[in-house]
């Protein structure tokens, strides 16, 4: 893998990440730029102990242009994005309307491809690896930064998840707190840990390849299934067979299993719900989170890296949301067993 940095007009950091060692990376950003001023602020809720963000900054963020606008497609044709390129095969910037900045952390905008209408489904392997090395990569610089104590790799896809920009692309969050979510599995892991003697997440990935009713998929060192308690209508967890804290322990042969395993995931996902009346068409794209949820800095020895699929879609024609109860108390309630989850994506690409 060949890494490239370089800077954009505003002063902000992108990095070319390419396959091809030859590549040469050194269009100049001609965009006449205002250095980017974000202040976003953290405030802690008193009465949860959460930290909030308020970044008011964002609301004019760039907002469903058209595709021939699409500021993350390579620089061509007299059209000017975030990528001065004229292609690329992964590249990676700092966000331009960042929820985190400064001492309150930072924001980086990953693009899987340049190809505006492919989605991480139809990458190759070699691709695919490629994002993951960028993950990897990003992981550990943003790990070493002062006041960071949790890297966040993740991808938002579909207008129902609230996508603004359809080209394919994740985001980096690198937090200066642990997150809530994060924090609830450390002291579950620390409970556990207590009573057992054992690791949460060794045993749940343990439990999981017993009770294959569970499993979805997998290979020689990752597993995916779906959580007892899954929270989401669809929910894959994928765990490696070997427990690390995160991406950058992860050995080649790991690395080099990942992409097949998880594109094949992907692809279930999509073929969940056919078009009524036309079984034998291509079923419209899933919207779905993926997260890798990886150790903290700080109290993390217990976590597992694992990343979690889902999707908030529950039948062709309805999506599942978060109303009162869950929105409200956190209290989830989902409309689809997890044991049939697994079983429909299984069968998924049958």
């Amino acid at each position: 893998m060949k890494k490239t940095l370089t800077k954009l007009a505003d002063g902000r950091e992108l990095i070319y990440f390419d396959n091809d060692e030859g590549a040469v990376r050194d269009a100049p950003d001609l965009r006449p730029l205002d250095r980017v001023r974000s202040h976003p602020e953290l405030r802690r809720d008193e009465a949860t102990g959460d930290w909030i963000t308020i970044a008011s900054h964002r609301q004019g963020r760039t907002y469903h242009p058209p595709a021939g606008e699409c500021p993350l497609c390579p620089s061509r044709d007299g059209r000017l994005g975030e990528i001065p390129a004229a292609d690329y095969e992964v590249a990676v910037f700092e966000n331009r309307f960042p929820s985190l900045a400064g001492d309150a952390g930072r924001c980086e905008v990953v693009c899987f491809t340049p190809e505006h209408e492919a989605g991480f489904a139809d990458l190759t392997p070699a691709a695919a690896r490629l994002v993951l090395d960028a993950w990897t990569d990003r992981t550990a610089e943003l790990s070493a930064l002062p006041g960071v104590e949790q890297v966040y790799c993740f991808e938002n896809r579909g207008v129902e998840i609230g996508v603004t920009l359809s080209h394919p692309h994740g985001q980096i969050y690198a937090f200066p707190f642990v997150t809530p979510r994060t924090a609830k599995m450390t002291a579950a892991a620390a409970a556990h840990r207590a009573a057992t003697g054992r690791n949460l997440f060794e045993d749940l990935l343990a439990g999981a390849r017993a009770a294959t009713e569970r499993v979805v998929t997998a290979g020689e060192h990752w597993t995916a299934f779906v959580p007892y308690a899954a929270r989401w209508p669809y929910e894959v967890h994928l765990h490696p067979h070997r427990r690390v804290p995160d991406l950058t322990c992860l050995t080649e042969a790991e690395r080099a299993e990942f992409p097949g395993i998880y594109v094949d995931l992907l692809r279930r996902f999509d073929r969940l719900f056919p078009v009524p009346g036309q079984p034998q068409g291509p079923p419209p794209p899933t919207p779905y989170v993926s997260a890798w949820h990886q150790a903290p800095r700080t109290g993390g020895e217990e976590l597992a890296l694992h990343l979690e699929l889902f999707t908030i879609r529950r039948s062709p024609d309805k999506l599942k949301f978060l109303a009162g109860t869950e929105s409200g108390t956190e209290a989830f309630i989902n409309d689809v067993a997890p044991e049939e989850a697994a079983r429909r994506l299984r069968e998924a690409l049958s």
